[in-house]
């Protein structure tokens, strides 16, 4: 049913990560498919198990991103009407691809400000229009649908004789690490499936560690795709019985992929589309000798985003600092500053400064980049001399937000 509609995505042999790890490191390029990630298998099969005089009314879907994409191509590929909503805070580039792959066959509804409430609003419009709901993660035919994505990987190492001895592969609501184990443990139980979360939304492992899906009290939403607040029941289910293993892997580790993965190899990753690169560096202990898998799931990277990108990745390679540092008022105090606490090869990247009336002292926000992260206790220190009161903004979030 998928295969004349859907672009069997290439497995690539990636010898960078290969040599990089120690292993054979295999990508499955999902962020080549039509809409540029994995969704459309699932929205498209979903859609398709829907009776035709039903999906002729319409169909309804609430997502603010890739899910979006793939119910619109769907729906004009089949002709047939579709109403999506998605949150008032959706970027527009997210709005416009919509509206591209749909054409006049799409309706987009902006409700809410977060997700949640335009997946409700979704859900009273399907009962009020009798149409019909294509869920992003929690329905059996989407699972279906993702894991279409593992019967092409296998297909494809069984040609070259080859197996997988690790696969990885995102997690967000688990419709797609559903699928994917689901057919893995049948057509390849020694391989072991690897479920990755970004370290700030770790819904599927809160469901893991209490026995049901539990809707987290915080996330942080820079891995879009992967950001759930509360994941399926359906999906929970499934990778309870199918999943080896979950790991979290840090935003800034994620930004550093995908910034790596762009400049090594030409790859155009999102966030949830490097994460399972990204776990190579959390598991690399375990990846020595063997065939790993990893699952590029998308490729809808906004391009506005990367400077947000490089400067989480500079934070978390140790390299970017800021600080509140009080300065004398007088002529000279930065060359000072510059002379007396940074190191030969650092720079100053950011210095906001206000001059106070009828004050010896004042606050100045500087950012500086380390030459070397390593150098970052010696810079403390001089610091430390030269204003003992300095605030270091990576230790408050609420500041950084603030004023960076």
């Amino acid at each position: 049913m998928l295969k004349p509609i859907v672009s069997h995505t290439p497995l690539q042999y990636c010898a960078y990560l290969s040599q990089k790890y120690d292993c054979n490191v295999y990508l499955k390029r999902e962020d080549l498919q039509a809409v540029r990630s994995f969704k459309i298998r699932g929205a498209y099969y979903a859609i398709s198990k829907t009776p035709a005089e039903t999906r002729k009314r319409g169909v309804v879907c609430a997502s603010a991103g890739n899910h979006a994409q793939g119910v619109a191509w769907t729906s004009a590929k089949m002709n047939i009407p579709a109403t999506i909503f998605m949150p008032t805070t959706t970027p527009r580039q997210k709005i416009d691809q919509v509206k591209f792959f749909g054409g006049d066959n799409v309706t987009i509804k902006l409700v809410g400000d977060a997700f949640d409430a335009a997946n409700t609003a979704a859900l009273e419009f399907c009962e009020s229009h009798h149409q019909t709901f294509i869920a992003p993660f929690n329905d059996l035919n989407t699972m279906a649908g993702q894991g279409s994505l593992a019967v092409e990987v296998f297909d494809d190492l069984k040609q070259d004789n080859k197996t997988a001895d690790i696969l990885f592969a995102a997690v967000g609501g688990g419709g797609l690490l559903s699928g994917i184990s689901t057919y893995t443990k049948f057509a390849s139980p020694t391989t072991s499936v690897v479920g990755v979360e970004p370290a700030g939304a770790t819904s599927m492992a809160e469901a893991f560690a209490v026995g049901h899906p539990v809707a987290i009290s915080e996330m942080d939403k820079f891995v879009d795709g992967a950001a759930v607040q509360k994941v399926g029941t359906l999906t929970y289910a499934t990778c309870q019985e199918y999943v080896d293993r979950l790991i979290q892997v840090p935003e800034g580790l994620v930004s550093t992929t995908i910034l790596d993965l762009y400049t090594k190899l030409a790859i155009v990753a999102e966030p949830a589309g490097a994460l399972s690169v990204a776990a190579l560096e959390t598991y690399k202990d375990h990846l020595v000798g063997k065939n790993v898998v990893c699952v590029i799931s998308g490729g809808n990277n906004d391009i506005n985003r990367m400077a947000e990108i490089e400067e989480r990745a500079l934070i978390y390679q140790g390299l970017q600092h800021y600080f509140v540092v009080n300065f004398p008022q007088r002529a000279g105090a930065l060359k000072t500053f510059v002379n007396a606490v940074l190191n030969p090869d650092d720079d100053i990247t950011k210095f906001e400064y206000t001059k106070k009336v009828n004050s010896g002292m004042g606050p100045v926000l500087i950012g500086i980049r380390l030459g070397d992260a390593k150098n970052l206790g010696q810079l403390l220190a001089r610091l430390h001399d030269f204003d003992p009161k300095y605030i270091n903004l990576q230790k408050n979030q609420m500041l950084y937000r603030m004023l960076v």
